[in-house]
């Protein structure tokens, strides 16, 4: 525990790889996959891999945390001896996760609690629950933390580029990217979150190798507001390719700090299906 006694929560959706949450000490909260013939947590009672192979035979649909879930994680906390905490969530926009919180949260006794409507997906919000760590090892206070973490928001970014768009339309998690009409052209969208937590395509390009670069391009466009930053790659069932993101991508990147390397998490995969690829950027000044 650390000196100020402050928990982090984060959800499955913000892809926190499990080295980082042990190194910070972080509580999960899983979020559900559902199938006919039951129910798994996510990346707890499923694997991403489990997922995609079972996607032809099956596309489950996933759902927030349960309140019990939430409960009993904050009465962990509590029994730990912990006194304030703060919880990570993907995006309000996209997931119903942070108002549940929230709304547990306001009535919970014995806990002071700050909850993050990060906007964000995946490693992007993330890097949001990470920095909450790394501010809590240097020592840094409560009030300070939440307005360090609340001022950060704006400056982590997750690009995108998806094999396929079935998923995203079959899961009803289209938002903005409704309006690309020329899938079946080859015209590959390159996505991203917009201001309100939801998807939207920040750019196009024709085909997997164009819209690979093209998120790579976009990740050193961010990246070129700061001097330093943290960069993170993700994949969903596409470990070569993002290899090769990697080696491409880390020359163009002189002020990197920290490189995060993750996995898409089930939840997410759901939505995607496999083929994923993405560059998030996190600017620290």
């Amino acid at each position: 525990m650390n000196q100020q006694k402050i928990a982090i929560v984060v959800d499955s959706g913000c892809d926190v790889p499990e080295e980082w949450r042990k190194r910070y000490g972080m509580y999960l909260l899983p979020l559900r996959i559902l199938y006919e013939q039951g129910e798994y947590l996510d990346g707890v009672e499923i694997s991403s891999e489990e997922v995609y192979q079972r996607l032809p035979q099956e596309i489950p649909k996933t759902s927030l945390p349960s309140g019990g879930q939430v409960t009993d994680c904050l009465d962990q906390i509590k029994a730990d001896g912990y006194e304030k905490v703060l919880a990570v969530t993907l995006s309000s926009g996209l997931s119903g996760t942070y108002n549940l919180v929230q709304l547990i949260a306001q009535e919970y006794e014995g806990l002071d609690i700050h909850v993050v409507d990060t906007k964000n997906i995946a490693i992007g919000s993330g890097f949001t629950a990470i920095l909450a760590g790394q501010c809590l090892e240097q020592g840094m206070e409560w009030e300070a933390l939440k307005a360090t973490i609340d001022g950060s928001l704006e400056k982590s970014k997750v690009f995108f580029c998806l094999a396929t768009l079935e998923y995203l339309q079959k899961g009803g998690r289209i938002g903005l990217v409704a309006s690309l009409v020329g899938n079946a052209l080859g015209l590959k969208p390159i996505i991203s979150c917009n201001e309100d937590g939801v998807y939207y395509v920040v750019s196009k390009a024709m085909g997997r190798k164009q819209s690979i670069h093209r998120v790579m391009e976009m990740a050193w466009r961010f990246a070129a507001e700061g001097k330093r930053y943290n960069v993170a790659i993700v994949n969903a069932s596409a470990k070569e390719e993002a290899a090769a993101i990697k080696e491409e991508l880390l020359p163009h990147l002189p002020g990197r700090v920290q490189l995060i390397e993750s996995d898409l998490g089930p939840a997410l995969g759901v939505h995607v299906g496999p083929g994923l690829l993405g560059v998030g950027i996190q600017l620290l000044d």
